[in-house]
């Protein structure tokens, strides 16, 4: 989630996905409910599928992650949702060497052929 860059969202099944964990978004909404008071990690920028503030049992939870959004440049649509084509974030994939040697060779070999 550090990752996730000032006025850029992602979504919990998102998340769970670039952690190997498709089909898990309730279990990174357990482990963000988990962190401290005060955590550095950007939980604010982790929003549901519809592009909501998902409800909290803290009151005024919602608020506060809609806030610090705002502050970073997220803007909320009248009915409260934040415009997932504009505002989330798309990582660029991780190459490894091997695969980027492959790369290499292929385009190499369509070239000559």
């Amino acid at each position: 989630m550090r990752r996730i860059p000032r006025g850029r969202v992602a979504t919990y099944g998102q998340v769970a996905a670039l952690a190997d964990l498709p089909g898990q978004a309730r279990q990174v909404g357990w482990a963000l409910h988990a962190l401290p008071d005060g955590t550095r990690v950007p939980w604010q920028r982790v929003l549901n599928a519809r592009g909501e503030v998902s409800d909290r049992s803290a009151p005024g939870a919602e608020s506060l992650q809609r806030a610090l959004l705002e502050r970073e440049g997220v803007a909320f649509g009248p009915t409260g949702r934040v415009s997932l084509a504009v505002h989330q974030w798309k990582p660029r994939t991780r190459q490894t060497r091997n695969s980027r040697k492959r790369q290499t060779r292929n385009s190499a070999a369509r070239r000559s052929t």
